[in-house]
């Protein structure tokens, strides 16, 4: 990954916003981690394969990895306004999105939000209500704490930023947000015109019963279930399969989505 790799941070909206640039290619591909995470600890995996055919430009959101925090709570609608001012800031007019998990919830409300920059959308291990996620889920968070944060998405962070209160501070950030997420309204869903790849794990977090909703609702989905669990499919950290070629099946179904 650290090859041809440009990076910076960038002033978007009191934030200094860290992103990376990998490859070439016309039409950008803008990668957006899941919760408590690092471009890394997602994509690490499959972020070189992408990056032999297009641009890559991948971002770390509020508080996660080399981003800092800003005095005010995170939110998908938050993240979605400071990725459209990074765009702004690299002077990007329009791309191709592909996040994972609370990062296909940040893309869904780019793509509510900011229509006019959005080209294709990639959504990986994503929900839009709370009922997409399976049992007890949301019954937990309440008494989540940092010890029961996965230890590879502890070591991600630590390694890129050494701050044990930082790492606290984005934990707890996370935590209140997803207590207090609320459905995104059917009719902002069915608005979305954009073309939606849709891929998600047989064992994920996400029921496969709300993936088929959900690319029911979107008016121009495609839907993919692979093998595997939360993030397997395409190498993330927590569930990364040693010797599974899954990543390169996950990256040429990407790759032909967006042509």
């Amino acid at each position: 990954m650290e090859k041809e790799k440009t990076s910076g941070h960038a002033p978007v909206n009191g934030l200094q916003m860290y992103y990376e640039i990998h490859g070439n290619g016309n039409m950008p591909l803008v990668l957006i981690h899941g919760g408590g995470s690092t471009i890394q600890s997602t994509f690490g995996i499959i972020l070189p394969m992408l990056a032999k055919h297009h641009k890559i430009i991948a971002l770390e959101l509020q508080a996660h990895g080399r981003t800092s925090d800003r005095n005010g709570p995170e939110s998908f609608e938050q993240d979605a306004d400071d990725v459209a001012g990074l765009l702004k800031y690299l002077k990007i007019g329009k791309a191709d999105f592909l996040g994972f998990s609370n990062g296909g919830t940040t893309t869904l409300q780019i793509a509510i939000r900011h229509p006019e920059i959005v080209n294709k959308i990639i959504l990986m291990s994503c929900s839009y209500l709370r009922e997409g996620m399976i049992a007890g889920f949301f019954e937990s968070m309440p008494n989540a704490t940092l010890d029961n944060m996965p230890k590879p998405l502890q070591e991600a962070f630590l390694s890129v930023t050494p701050d044990q209160k930082g790492l606290q501070t984005m934990f707890e950030k996370d935590k209140a947000r997803m207590i207090t997420f609320k459905d995104i309204p059917e009719d902002l869903i069915r608005n979305i015109t954009a073309p939606v790849l849709i891929i998600l794990g047989d064992h994920d977090v996400v029921t496969t019963d709300h993936a088929v909703k959900m690319s029911q609702a979107l008016p121009n989905a495609q839907l993919a279930i692979l093998p595997g669990t939360h993030g397997s499919f395409f190498g993330e950290v927590c569930s990364i399969q040693k010797g599974s070629r899954l990543p390169e099946v996950t990256a040429i179904l990407v790759s032909e989505f967006l042509g």
